[in-house]
């Protein structure tokens, strides 16, 4: 995120009322049922459903790929739109749900290109996890403001001191407590929210329901020993007295340039302090930000619309082949059948039917604004990294796409299907669920993953969406760097080495490795090409 000039002028009220953030986690943390939740407090839905309930009416809102419902897992990231009210106004908060599985995180990173912050929630019970480690680095490369929040308190969970060192320590960020428990596991009655100086008391007999806030004066109030059990409350004291002597108090500069976290706890499953947590992204979360770009900045309040994609899903709906594009907008109020250039190919396209996720719907938007996430169906025009403008050749930058880890091979299960499969596969680079190369010698694929997992979620998809049973086979090759350089060293080195030379679905050149070695070669032998494990994802 870039600093704010401090004589830039006040958003748009629409702008400045929008809240676009991630939900970051290791796998099982609770982070879809804290979006339902989310979902359910801002009036999106009714009831909120439990990851694995019975029956199509009760499956988590924000999952929609049946491996997702079978596993109770999210294997894509998907993005929803609703509003939140409160004493200080009206919020639009566009909420991202990202995968917290590692083999998807490739998915993950670029969407956090796409918002202004990151709502990070660990396990009570765990603490940080390895996935949180990776992705809260994504975060820091990007300076995003963090939310913490701690889930499963009504779990056996650790020593609340001892959960705020570890993230400390861990992510190298200061934490400021916005709550604090009282009691773990079984005794877990509640919390005492610091900074509006309340108690909250969870309600373990109905799920869906807010916490009960009772109004009290300090922790002197002896309204408290009405509600809180006199051990309890003693314990309460002597926590919070420390809280205030060892850690910093809540400073929302230091919050806003990513190195202080306020970090609240709960029960997502209880709907205990989400609401809370809801009211702190809309009282700390930053407005829509700068973009940086090409030749030059974003900034939101720009009257022209200016827009990126950093995700295509194709096959959401699979009874109609359609691919859609997710848009951020950057700056400017949008209107439903605009004229916008596509920059890349430098061609107009009129947006006839862009759509809003709210929930699990999605309705035409006939407006957005800077902040938005807005979807565009589309035939393959899009394709992420791509940039939308009112005709200003300026495109958005910093979208990466990574080299895989794992390669193989690729074949149809009916050798005549061939053709079908290319589609296939182009269609899924395309979308950024795998990369697809293409070698220089002989027929057929390579496809490369960050994670195993990958390669089952894709054969499931192409039989599921295309009818196509799919094999993958080892294959000889490792890894995969994009080459740089000079054209003409360029194509001396590829003449070299057509054996391990390929094409990505862009047409740029890879090469496809056995072994470190091949790597060290090439840097040894080549001094002209540079060998590199990442691109940006724009043209």
């Amino acid at each position: 995120m870039l600093d704010t000039p401090k004589n830039r002028p006040a958003l748009p009220p629409e702008i400045a009322r929008r809240r676009t953030f991630a939900i970051i986690s290791h796998p099982d943390a609770g982070k879809t049922t804290l979006t339902e939740k989310f979902l359910l407090f801002g009036g999106a839905i009714q009831m909120a459903g439990q990851v694995r309930a019975k029956g199509e009416a009760r499956r988590t809102r924000s999952d929609f790929m049946a491996m997702e419902k079978d596993r109770g897992i999210s294997v894509s990231a998907s993005a929803m739109s609703f509003d939140f009210t409160n004493k200080t106004g009206e919020f639009r908060f566009n909420l991202v749900d990202t995968p917290g599985h590692s083999d998807f995180s490739e998915d993950t990173y670029r969407t956090l290109t796409a918002v202004d912050a990151a709502v990070m929630v660990i396990d009570g019970a765990k603490g940080v996890e390895s996935q949180t480690q990776k992705l809260f680095e994504v975060c820091r490369m990007r300076d995003l403001p963090i939310l913490t929040f701690c889930n499963k308190m009504d779990r056996e969970s650790r020593d609340t001191f001892e959960i705020i060192d570890e993230i400390q320590e861990n992510l190298a960020i200061d934490v400021t407590p916005a709550s604090w428990p009282i009691g773990v596991g079984r005794d877990f009655i509640g919390c005492y929210d610091i900074l509006r100086d309340r108690l909250e008391i969870m309600d373990r007999a109905d799920r869906n329901k807010v916490s009960e806030s009772i109004e009290i004066n300090g922790l002197d109030d002896p309204k408290l020993a009405e509600h809180v059990p006199a051990a309890q409350l003693e314990q309460l004291r002597e926590e919070l007295e420390m809280a205030r002597e060892l850690l910093p108090p809540m400073d929302a500069a230091a919050m806003a340039e990513g190195s202080l976290t306020p970090i609240w706890f709960g029960s997502a499953i209880n709907s205990f302090g989400v609401k809370e947590l809801m009211e702190g992204i809309a009282k700390f979360g930053p407005e829509p930000q700068i973009q940086s770009a090409q030749p030059r900045e974003i900034l939101p309040e720009e009257t022209k619309v200016s827009g990126f994609v950093f995700k295509v899903q194709a096959n959401m709906d699979p009874k109609h082949r359609d691919r859609v594009a997710f848009v951020r907008l950057a700056s400017g109020h949008f209107h439903r059948g605009m004229k916008l250039t596509h920059v890349r190919t430098k061609k107009p396209m009129a947006i006839s039917n862009p759509v809003l996720f709210l929930a699990s719907d999605r309705e035409l938007a006939e407006e957005a604004w800077a902040g938005d996430i807005i979807g565009i169906p589309n035939h393959g025009q899009l394709r992420i990294g791509d940039t939308l403008t009112e005709g200003e050749a300026i495109r958005v930058t910093g979208i990466p796409s990574f080299a895989p880890e794992l390669l193989q091979g690729v074949r149809a299960g009916d050798p005549l299907k061939s053709k079908h499969l290319e589609k296939a596969l182009m269609q899924f680079a395309e979308e950024g669920a795998a990369k697809v190369f293409k070698p220089s010698i002989g027929s057929g694929f390579v496809v490369g993953v960050v994670g195993q997992l990958q390669f089952e979620v894709l054969a499931s998809r192409i039989e599921l969406e295309y009818g196509l049973p799919v094999r993958f086979e080892q294959s000889q090759f490792t890894s995969a760097r994009w080459v740089n350089g000079e054209k003409q060293a360029i194509d001396k080195f590829t003449e070299s080495n057509k054996q391990h030379i390929a094409q990505d679905h862009d047409g740029d050149i890879v090469y496809l490795t056995r072994l470190q070695w091949d790597i060290d070669r090439v840097d040894r032998d080549y001094p002209d090409i540079r060998l590199t494990a990442t691109k940006e994802m724009m043209v």
